[in-house]
């Protein structure tokens, strides 16, 4: 299913790396763990890091009842939710042409808070088991009192856009034949470390699977679009 931009998710600044696949979305955000909020409150523009989940067409965000601006957004506020992947440094050889290889995906909608206590611990689970997987059946479930702390929105993926750059630096000819410096991509490749067990813990309680699976490194992803959008 393509994507369907609205005239706010249009992107027109470098439009020729736009992407119309709905499914590039969903890849965007099911490799990233934080997504910047954004919202009006008070008359001025907040923006706020925050865990998500995804489940099909939907975004769940997740915070504190005591934080104003996500109050705010449950109240039929619009909201602009961004997130970036951000995959190396490209040196040109002229500092114009410096840029980064990304993937990037910006949703633009009304927040829908979650309320019912059989969706909102449904929607938790979906957050917990994006940043952690593994960790809801492994975990503790939330208590009444700490259901009732939290706040959870559903926000529609319907009007969302989707940006990448990959590949070399797009430099001018004169620059190409002219230039003898250097010019090329310094990847960056993520990857999680050693679990690192919390200090109260027995010494003789192991790092369950569900952690150390994921931090068995692996090896970076093949970038079908590495000669594309420079």
């Amino acid at each position: 299913m393509p994507l369907s931009p609205t005239p706010r998710s249009v992107i027109k600044r470098g439009r020729e790396r736009a992407q119309t696949d709905r499914a590039q979305l969903y890849a965007v955000l099911d490799s990233c763990l934080v997504c910047h909020l954004g919202i009006i409150h008070d008359a001025a523009p907040v923006v706020l890091p925050t865990g998500y989940g995804r489940e099909g067409d939907t975004l769940y965000l997740h915070g504190s009842t005591g934080s104003a601006s996500l109050m705010a957004a449950s109240r039929g506020v619009p909201v602009s939710v961004a997130v970036t992947r951000l995959d190396g440094i490209v040196y040109a050889r002229s500092v114009f042409h410096h840029s980064m290889n990304y993937s990037s995906a910006v949703i633009h909608g009304v927040p829908a808070p979650v309320t019912d206590p059989e969706e909102k611990l449904h929607a938790l689970r979906v957050v917990t088991e994006h940043l952690a997987p593994g960790s809801w059946t492994h975990a503790r479930q939330p208590t009444r009192k700490e259901l009732a702390a939290t706040a959870v929105l559903a926000l529609s993926l319907h009007d969302a856009s989707v940006k990448l750059r990959s590949g070399p630096p797009g430099d001018d000819d004169d620059d190409v034949t002219g230039h003898d410096g250097w010019a090329g991509v310094l990847p960056l490749h993520h990857m999680w470390g050693t679990p690192e067990s919390c200090p109260l813990l027995p010494d003789d309680v192991p790092v369950p699977p569900h952690v150390t699976r994921r931090s068995t490194p692996s090896p970076p992803p093949t970038d079908p679009h590495a000669a594309a959008h420079r």
